[in-house]
């Protein structure tokens, strides 16, 4: 039974030793741009996870290849459309304004506004409804036999 515990404790444990990237940089803020390059690029595989919080394989890969590509000099521009270039614009979180993503950043904006509009028409509408009198919706001959009816239940 001890020898049980014992290893599903040990089991249990092995997740603290996982894997954790440890990179040597020349400067602090070397260090600020891969932190934020591996924040704003979103993992391939994970989908909605940034690279820099991503257990995955080709996420670890990625942030190797950044690590790398900081090392050679190249801008966060550079790195940035390197990724693009493999992996499409599905990487960047906030992709660019251009022809293929004008539905993606305003599509929910028109949306809502043809929401409100769809709602200010049927609120309107049953305004008006509600507005005017009962008796202006009956012509002047309906008006004489529904007074006929009465008069004649009444008697």
């Amino acid at each position: 039974m001890k020898a049980l515990i014992a290893l599903l404790l040990l089991a249990c444990s092995l997740g603290a030793y996982a894997a954790i990237d440890t990179y040597e940089f020349q400067s602090e803020a070397e260090r600020e741009r891969y932190r934020t390059l591996t924040e704003e690029l979103r993992c391939p595989k994970c989908q909605n996870q940034n690279i820099a919080d991503s257990n995955a394989p080709i996420a670890m890969d990625l942030r190797q290849e950044i690590f790398r590509m900081l090392e050679d000099g190249r801008s966060n521009s550079e790195i940035v459309e390197y990724l693009v270039d493999r992996y499409g614009e599905f990487v960047r979180y906030r992709p660019p304004i251009n022809a293929q993503t004008i539905l993606l950043w305003f599509g929910p904006a028109v949306l809502l506004l043809v929401g409100f509009g769809v709602v200010a028409g049927i609120v309107i509408r049953k305004r008006r409804a509600s507005a005017e009198p009962a008796g202006k919706t009956l012509t002047e001959a309906e008006r004489q036999r529904l007074a006929n009816l009465l008069d004649n239940k009444d008697s």
